[in-house]
């Protein structure tokens, strides 16, 4: 048996009818939210055709924001009809969580619930952040800084590149005592692009990955020259430098 009584059932069902009524009314005085009319009707053109998005985007944003509206006025008609279905069967008023009767003062306030106050599902916030933020957080956070190396593209690669195409500073901003040219102020301007230790610069192999040789050109000399590598490993090299 219902804990509501005959009158307090007529009285929300007869704002849960009104409530129907206007929606109705609405989407019939407004064409469904002018959904009825084409977007060339909107901008008085033609064809839509040969225009690009942005030159309709006012019209574009109204029609998106037009068929929420639609949407959220459907859904709140299936929402009554159920309102109505469950007052034909006498459930109307019942949580469809815990079967719990929902009190009077709240279905005056929301006449349209399925739910007690502790079971509303609206007080649990979906989790719908990025799926990226995860690796991301915090931002860069393990990618943009020396400390956290790795040899993967990541947050550092990616400003440099944006980087190369320009900044406001000027060489006189920048970080370096001894930076005069533009070319010379990106963020390691002189690392290697292209591999990821130097050396992989002058060390080659045959197609099949044999036969290692070393390319004993300007940066194999610089590489050795700045003691990343030893000449005694190198005997030739060695000699010619004796």
């Amino acid at each position: 048996m219902s804990h509501l009584s005959a009158e307090q059932l007529s009285k929300l069902r007869a704002a849960v009818i009104q409530q129907r009524e206007d929606i109705q009314h609405r989407l019939k005085n407004n064409a469904h939210y002018g959904l009825q009319d084409s977007m060339r009707d909107m901008t008085g053109d033609l064809t839509e055709i040969d225009n690009h998005p942005g030159d309709a985007a006012t019209e574009l944003y109204h029609r998106s924001m037009d068929i929420s509206l639609l949407e959220r006025d459907e859904h709140e008609l299936d929402d009554i009809a159920a309102a109505l279905a469950a007052m034909d069967k006498g459930t109307y008023g019942i949580c469809a969580v815990c079967g719990e009767a929902i009190p009077l003062e709240r279905l005056d306030a929301v006449p349209l619930t399925r739910f007690c106050k502790e079971h509303n599902p609206r007080q649990s916030s979906p989790f719908t952040r990025p799926a990226e933020e995860e690796f991301l957080f915090p931002p860069f956070g393990r990618t943009s800084l020396d400390e956290h190396e790795q040899n993967g593209f990541d947050g550092e690669d990616a400003w440099q590149i944006v980087e190369s195409w320009g900044s406001s500073n000027s060489p006189a901003m920048a970080e370096g005592n001894d930076i005069s040219s533009y070319n010379d102020m990106e963020i390691e301007a002189d690392e290697t692009e292209g591999f990821v230790e130097p050396w992989e610069n002058f060390i080659a192999t045959d197609i099949a990955g044999n036969h290692t040789m070393v390319i004993k050109g300007s940066s194999y000399r610089h590489y050795m020259d700045s003691e990343e590598g030893s000449y005694l490993l190198d005997p030739q090299a060695k000699k010619q430098r004796e």
